[in-house]
């Protein structure tokens, strides 16, 4: 299975996939941690995806993403943005909101 194949497996995993640095109990990068504690504050169940793991998806998916940077949340398969934009996704209410429109709450 190539690179793009096995990013299409990760984003189907789940509604919500987070691609990290770390997992979710022991984040490696304060940006990953923040972000995994605004999924958790609005109660989301979460795909995660430790980039240190698979140095070419952590390639890949910059450049399929035109993203530079990590983490990288995806709802539905499409990029919400990293950690700058889930924060405020969060604080204005509207991450809960996009979170419980994808079915990924309790």
């Amino acid at each position: 299975m190539d690179v793009n194949e096995r990013i299409k497996v990760q984003l189907s995993a789940a509604p919500v996939v987070l691609f990290m640095k770390g997992t979710p109990d022991f984040p490696q990068c304060g940006f990953s941690a923040q972000t995994v504690g605004a999924l958790r504050a609005c109660g989301a169940k979460f795909h995660h995806v430790n980039i240190f793991e698979d140095p070419e998806l952590r390639e890949a998916l910059k450049r399929l993403s035109n993203w530079p940077t990590y983490p990288q949340l995806y709802v539905k398969g499409e990029l919400l943005g990293g950690c700058d934009i889930t924060l405020e996704m969060y604080h204005n209410g509207e991450l809960k909101q996009v979170l419980d429109e994808a079915g990924a709450t309790a």
